[in-house]
């Protein structure tokens, strides 16, 4: 192995994901198991070029598997936009003398990644966002508590909206990805699942609310991704009052907000960001960058962070479709 490949960095970069603990310390663990030196940086790529790091150690991992956010802390740095920005974080690279630097964050992160790659600093990311919005990855770090924590929220206020006869209006994150509305929307029993990559009609959802009432019901779910705000004329407490008008079934909103963004990491989650960590130092040893490690078809697999870059990501519509048949 090549001297230069003896010093790693890992940060985490953009918003936190539950899981993104568990990639950082099996990066740790693994890096120090092959006998290299692991530099933790703060805040991401803020923290790169202020230079806000420390040495990490066996037991700077102890105890975190478990943990949401990130140890590492995080943030978005418009600074590593620009190429004066990345060659700034090449030349503390250089001095510092990291020679491989693993990335935990979503797009955003994965285009720094590549562009410090292409300076010279071997990179390798990993996929770690709530929103699921990585096209070359079947799943993201975070995803699925990111659902779970949106069912516990739900199946709570499912309580009091049948209690009251009442329908309650969801929202969750999403800007442009409706994966989070949809899955948690199947596992809450959702009315509805407002996404950006469907269309829909206020009336659409009134008339099944109507066909719904006429079959017994009193009470209902529906989930809408924050991405939809422009469809439905305004935000959710604007379609509760909406709908409570013309349907006349009391309808109370309630955004979630970031505490989907916390808690705990589901099992399976741990495990598949141990496994993009532990990969991640692989290739790093072998002196590669520029690649992305990605869940594809069950498997961890790398590639081309440009190639990833490039991927369209594919709403599940068939998912979607079965959401619509089960739900009246």
């Amino acid at each position: 192995m090549d001297n230069r490949q003896k010093t790693i960095g890992v940060l985490t970069s953009g918003g936190d994901a539950p899981g993104m603990n568990a990639a950082v310390r099996a990066v740790v663990r693994s890096a120090l198991y092959k006998k290299m030196r692991v530099i933790g940086i703060r805040r991401g790529y803020s923290g790169l070029l202020a230079r806000d790091m420390v040495e990490m150690n066996l037991r700077s991992v102890c105890d975190i598997l478990h943990r949401g956010g990130t140890v590492l802390y995080t943030a978005r740095c418009p600074e590593f936009r620009d190429d004066a920005g990345v060659e700034r974080g090449r030349q503390v690279c250089e001095e510092i003398g990291i020679s491989g630097l693993v990335v935990i964050g979503g797009d955003g992160s994965f285009r720094g990644a590549r562009d410090l790659s292409l300076k010279g600093v071997p990179c390798i990311a990993l996929p770690g966002t709530i929103d699921n919005d990585i096209a070359s990855s079947d799943e993201t770090i975070g995803f699925a508590t990111a659902i779970n924590t949106v069912v516990d929220m739900v199946d709570k206020l499912r309580d009091t909206s049948q209690s009251h006869d009442r329908c309650s209006i969801v929202e969750v994150m999403g800007r442009h990805c409706g994966d989070i509305a949809l899955h948690a929307g199947i596992a809450c029993g959702a009315l509805a699942i407002l996404v950006p990559e469907m269309p829909f009609t206020i009336d659409g959802i009134i008339e099944k609310m109507q066909r719904t009432l006429n079959t017994g019901k009193k009470h209902f779910i529906i989930i809408v991704a924050e991405g939809v705000k422009d469809s439905i004329g305004g935000d959710v407490h604007q379609l509760a009052r909406t709908l409570e008008e013309r349907t006349g079934v009391e309808s109370r909103a309630t955004v979630l907000g970031h505490v989907q963004r916390g808690g705990v990491p589901t099992a399976r989650e741990r495990v598949m960001a141990s496994h993009m960590g532990y990969r991640a130092v692989e290739l790093l040893e072998q002196g590669i960058g520029n690649r992305v490690i990605v869940s594809r078809g069950g498997e961890i697999v790398d590639l081309d962070i440009l190639e990833a870059l490039n991927m369209k990501r594919k709403f599940d519509e068939q998912l979607y479709r079965i959401a619509d048949v089960i739900s009246i």
